[in-house]
């Protein structure tokens, strides 16, 4: 990452907007640089909002907005920044290419925001590295670029390749390129500034619907599922659940093991410990109510199952809310 000393020139931007780019993705990377500047009381970041023509873009939003410079004529960058919000745009990925090419050096961090990931795989700029993408396009990137290593994870930092999910997980991403270059503790303040009580890591999965995972086909998994998620505090038994929606015990089982690599007990367990662990994060309830309000019987028997599943305490887990992750 770029390293920041208090007397140094700041980190130049420039965010690349391709036809209808997120304006709330464009929105929040801008305000974090431009919080974490007033914060920082100086001029720590800059940033140019760029088009490969130079002319007006339409974002997402239908709004029209002005650009500086087109990309091949703009100031030597430090981030350059592809926002993208759609893979079927008319964008020539040559152009692209040759745009983006005439800005990399060795030290330029190249990120992709949102659909901007495809992008950059498109003009050849992400072969061998990990990279992320919304979740709806995962399958689409993963099966036209086989040289490209997809997670579903909110972000990705690998080397000078940066991608983000985009969405709300591009106030995470900004956040860890603070903290990379401002440190942890700048960060810390900078969340109270958003009034953010936790950041995620990039490590954290983006969380993909259901149905998207396993298709429309199987209507009576999904909703076992819904069913699960809605009774986390008082947990039906998997009899119940077969009940419920219509299916022997068997048939529920042999749904989830051939769908979801798992048994209905064992994904109701994680669904009510994943609960828990966001209520450990972002809430100022006891680890007592936390787990009963995750169906749990007792603390203790909350806190051996939450140890055995994520390798730490619930206590562990709530003296590392104050930290922000990056």
């Amino acid at each position: 990452m770029v390293n920041i000393a208090p007397h140094h020139k700041p980190v130049r931007f420039g965010f690349l907007l391709l036809p209808h780019a997120s304006m709330a993705d464009l929105a929040i990377a801008t305000e974090v640089l431009t919080r974490a500047n007033q914060l920082a009381e100086r001029r720590a970041y800059e940033f140019l909002p760029l088009s490969l023509s130079g002319e007006m873009v339409t974002l997402s939003n239908g709004m029209r907005m002005p650009v500086d410079l087109p990309l091949a004529h703009a100031p030597k960058l430090d981030v350059l920044v592809v926002l993208a919000d759609e893979v079927g745009i008319d964008v020539s990925a040559d152009e692209l290419g040759k745009a983006i090419g005439s800005q990399l050096s060795d030290h330029t961090q190249l990120v992709g925001i949102g659909c901007g990931s495809y992008w950059l795989a498109r003009a050849g700029l992400l072969a061998g590295h990990r990279a992320t993408i919304h979740w709806q396009e995962i399958s689409r990137l993963t099966d036209e670029f086989p040289d490209v290593i997809v997670s579903s994870n909110l972000f990705e930092l690998d080397g000078n390749r940066l991608t983000s999910a985009g969405g709300a997980a591009t106030f995470d991403f900004m956040m860890a390129l603070v903290a990379a270059n401002l440190g942890q503790e700048f960060v810390a303040t900078l969340s109270e500034v958003f009034s953010m009580e936790r950041l995620r890591p990039g490590s954290e999965r983006q969380r993909i619907p259901l149905a998207t995972r396993i298709g429309g086909s199987q209507p009576k998994l999904t909703e076992a599922v819904s069913l699960m998620e809605a009774n986390i505090e008082e947990p039906l038994t998997t009899d119940d659940i077969a009940y419920y929606v219509g299916v022997s015990r068997r048939q529920l089982e042999r749904l989830f093991k051939q769908h979801l690599g798992t048994v209905p007990s064992k994904y109701y367990l994680e669904l009510r410990l994943s609960r828990a662990r966001q209520l450990l994060q972002q809430t100022s309830k006891s680890i007592v109510q936390i787990g009963l309000a995750c169906g749990f019987s007792s603390g203790p028997h909350f806190s051996s199952t939450y140890r055995s599943h994520f390798g730490i305490t619930p206590r562990e887990e709530r003296a590392q809310r104050s930290t922000p992750a990056a």
